[in-house]
């Protein structure tokens, strides 16, 4: 999932102006985003080998969705998401389109907040000296003050002129994260170093997951626990498929990004080979030990480390200022459903931007882990946009071929996979939620 939203600055009349190489560029910007995060995570709890043979179907998928969404932009004369939505289906269909992209940057903004929560409270200890029990080191205050103090005040402007440098540096911060990633699975050494202040909280850690979840597995730091797994089943599998297809949605500003397909095919093999990368070193780094945000994980078994805390700070000082940029859109079509014809107020523009702040940050500081987000909006938001929204516009909308040409009965196809991977992936989460809170409830009855 992207750092930002691009369809605020490409515009369709800048369409056709950008080169080759800045085509590619902004399209692969709209693709990586913080996703690439849980990649070895996911890998971790599916085995290398069926990680990317998911991996591979995931980018085929998403490149085909774009094919489906350009050919749909040519013969319906729209190049925004929302504006094909309503010409294939009218008011239902543009709701449709927008509330999907709602819910994705919602999602967004939620796991950058997330990354703030995770990251910022280990900045501040490595400068300080601190211990983790004082109340600035606290990731849920951290988040709130950060919010409050430079969010919201960027959030309020009306005009974000510094979205153009903001991606560029989230797209370094992530290509300097992968180059760190790559070099740190030659420094840390494998069985993990059992440093006596990790070990302790670990083994804190583990019994008290014990108490609660009978069958949870002890950290494994014996040679055994080095050896890479090819295919893994357990109950965080299920993760597998929502994490890429979060971190593989960058379909909103597409259409209005793109005049050809071979933009698309590049973009999408440069980002195919930086995902496999992250995910590949960060497994190989941490094997089983690997936590739903990479960039976290490395705090356990890592002291003070200058690369690690320059990643972070880079990291943080992205997300940070990426918020706002996210947050724009939602609040624009929002207040376009609330109030389409009436004029700018400030009040009603201050409003909607500490509802959303407020109701994102409550959502970060309530959910246990940014696992959740990732599942949670890739089964259904990122589904939505990768494989149901351009297969039911493309079949709507594309009228020169019929419903029993190969192209049509290609679409069909898959959307019906579109909303198999939805269901079957939200079932699945809701399940696994639901398996956790039962287990959490039991343990604290006894």
């Amino acid at each position: 999932m992207t750092f930002q939203t691009v369809n605020l600055v490409f515009s369709p009349q800048h369409q056709g102006n950008a080169s080759f190489g800045m085509s590619v560029f902004n399209l692969g910007n709209a693709i990586m985003g913080s996703g690439i995060l849980g990649l070895s995570y996911a890998m971790a709890n599916t085995g290398i080998a069926l990680f990317v043979i998911l991996l591979v179907a995931v980018a085929i998928f998403s490149l085909y969705s774009v094919h489906l969404l350009l050919k749909t932009a040519n013969e319906g004369g729209a190049l925004v998401y929302e504006q094909l939505g309503y010409k294939a289906f009218g008011w239902p269909g543009k709701l449709a389109a927008s509330f999907s992209i709602t819910m994705q940057n919602i999602g967004a903004m939620s796991s950058y907040l997330y990354i703030i929560k995770y990251e910022l409270p280990i900045v501040i200890q490595s400068f300080l000296g601190t211990k983790a029990d004082e109340w600035y080191t606290n990731g849920d205050y951290l988040v709130l003050l950060v919010t409050l103090v430079i969010i919201l005040p960027l959030s309020l402007l009306r005009n974000l002129g510094y979205l153009g440098y903001t991606s560029g540096l989230s797209l370094l911060c992530m290509v300097f994260f992968l180059i760190v990633v790559i070099i740190k699975k030659f420094q840390i050494p494998c069985p993990l170093p059992e440093d006596v202040s990790a070990l302790n909280e670990t083994i804190s850690k583990m019994l008290n997951a014990t108490l609660s979840h009978p069958n949870t597995t002890a950290v494994d730091y014996s040679e055994d626990a080095c050896t890479p797994k090819y295919f893994v089943f357990n109950s965080q599998t299920v993760y597998a498929v929502p994490i890429l297809t979060f971190a593989f949605v960058c379909h909103p500003p597409t259409a209005a990004l793109l005049s050809m397909q071979g933009v698309a095919n590049v973009s999408f093999l440069a980002m195919f080979i930086m995902y496999l990368l992250a995910a590949l070193f960060g497994y190989l780094t941490f094997n089983s030990h690997v936590e739903p945000e990479l960039l976290h994980t490395y705090s356990r078994f890592s002291g003070f480390d200058v690369i690690l805390l320059i990643v972070r700070l880079a990291v943080l000082t992205a997300v940070t200022l990426t918020v706002p940029v996210v947050l724009f859109p939602i609040r624009t079509s929002i207040n376009h459903h609330l109030s389409a014809s009436k004029e700018f107020s400030w009040i009603r523009h201050t409003i909607i931007t500490v509802c959303l702040l407020a109701g994102t940050n409550a959502l970060v500081i309530l959910v246990p882990t940014i696992r959740d987000i990732f599942g949670f909006i890739g089964a259904s938001a990122a589904a939505m946009l990768i494989f149901i929204l351009p297969s039911a516009f493309y079949i709507k909308l594309v009228k020169k071929e019929s419903m029993k040409s190969v192209q049509k009965i290609g679409a069909t196809a898959f959307l019906l996979c579109g909303l198999l991977v939805m269901c079957g992936s939200m079932t699945l989460i809701v399940l696994d939620w639901i398996h956790n809170a039962s287990q959490d409830t039991q343990a604290n009855g006894h």
